[in-house]
């Protein structure tokens, strides 16, 4: 038997990070690469967010918290649940963590056991089925067509449900889609939960903010709140005001689970980061214009992309509703050779055609289990944006046609 555990061997790597890591060391041996690879915002962290955290330093708040947060913030989100979400949650049912993903991990260490089942929606982000095996769980992928708007149907869900079912993972808007459920769709896998009392609802709102349809932010409790004793909401302040360093995410649920969550987190982490608590209180209660103006950024940002990507033929897109990304179908570049006669014989292999010869990183479909597709990120200006997508046109231009 090897030193390293069995259950290493069955966690894939982030193929987001992995791109991200590469494009890195290609730009560090001289390369101009432009990395659409990541889901991080380029705006800075507003000032205000900022020098919250420097006077918190300053007043001496830099010691170990409680393990599920200070209580500022946790009033915090208290109210911003009440207040934005219509959703009423006491200190005591909300945990702050070491970001939404640890989140989500410390949820599925403290609720699965070996051989319990996590229905999870794909295209989907790159940690959830990773997550679930770390827990011991089984992930349990379920396809979401294009044609159906990459979102899971009613009657799909019905199926993928077994005895051994506990949690059914909810990502809206969706990375990597960019998708939305509505509310009727909601509504929808709702009556089949009601029918499956043992399941549980995870639902990852980590990009609430960012929808484009003008339609507001809705959650599954906000149609079904008989479902909230087995529903957890995960959420954050990274992708919203631009603090994916900061670390800072957060769960509400009921107080029986988020103990077991902080009794997790407490072991593995202590607790969060008192001072970057200190700036996701001033992120949540200080002024919100920053909210309001990268939403802007981001809307004008996925038109361009949108309007240019539609015009490249071989490629084919669906307008994403929310997020900050696009996730682009490239099964008619399946089958074409480079101009150094190398077959594209997948995703994989189109991306880093892209990386190689137009010095651009996105990340494949299949990193996201759903394939022929990529993922590409407008969390960039515009200028640089519009570099990308003409390498991107040229690098398509050139391809060999497939062989009749």
């Amino acid at each position: 038997m090897g030193f390293i555990a069995d259950r290493i061997g069955q966690i894939a790597p982030a193929q987001t990070m992995a791109m991200t890591a590469k494009a890195g060391e290609l730009r560090r041996a001289g390369r101009n690469i432009i990395s659409l690879s990541q889901g991080e915002p380029d705006f800075h962290t507003p000032d205000n967010i900022q020098e919250a955290a420097i006077r918190a330093m300053r007043e001496g708040k830099t010691r170990y918290t409680d393990a599920a947060g200070i209580r500022e913030l946790r009033d915090a989100i208290s109210r911003k649940l009440k207040n934005e979400n219509k959703l009423s949650y006491t200190v005591e049912e909300i945990s702050v963590s070491v970001g939404a993903k640890q989140a989500i991990f410390a949820a599925f260490f403290a609720t699965l056991n070996s051989g319990d089942e996590v229905i999870v929606p794909a295209p989907c982000w790159v940690s959830y089925p990773e997550i679930v095996k770390m827990a011991s769980g089984s992930p349990i992928v379920v396809t979401c067509e294009e044609q159906a708007g990459f979102k899971l149907t009613p009657d799909q869900l019905e199926v993928a449900i077994t005895p051994r079912t506990k949690w059914l993972m909810l990502n809206s808007p969706s990375n990597p889609t960019g998708a939305v459920y509505s509310a009727d769709e909601l509504l929808g896998l709702a009556e089949v939960l009601r029918r499956h009392p043992h399941v549980w609802v995870l639902s990852d709102d980590i990009y609430e903010k960012l929808i484009y349809t003008g339609a507001p932010f809705v959650n599954i409790l906000n149609v079904a709140p008989d479902l909230r004793e087995r529903t957890l909401l995960i959420n954050g302040v990274s992708k919203v005001y631009s603090m994916t360093g900061w670390r800072i995410g957060y769960s509400a649920g009921p107080d029986s689970l988020i103990a077991a969550m902080n009794l997790v987190q407490g072991q593995i982490v202590t607790s969060a980061s008192s001072i970057s608590q200190y700036a996701a209180l001033e992120a949540l209660s200080g002024d919100q214009s920053f909210v309001t103006s990268s939403l802007d950024a981001f809307r004008e940002r996925r038109n361009f992309v949108v309007n240019a990507l539609k015009s490249i033929p071989g490629l084919h897109i669906r307008e994403p509703d929310g997020a900050f990304y696009v996730f682009v179908g490239c099964g008619g570049m399946i089958g074409r050779r480079t101009p150094a006669g190398k077959q594209i014989a997948s995703d994989l292999d189109f991306v880093m055609y892209l990386l190689e010869e137009a010095n651009v990183a996105v990340v494949s479909g299949s990193g996201f289990l759903l394939s022929p597709y990529f993922r590409l990120s407008y969390a960039a200006s515009v200028d640089e944006l519009g570099d990308a997508l003409g390498r991107i046109r040229r690098a398509c231009e050139v391809l060999e046609p497939v062989s009749v």
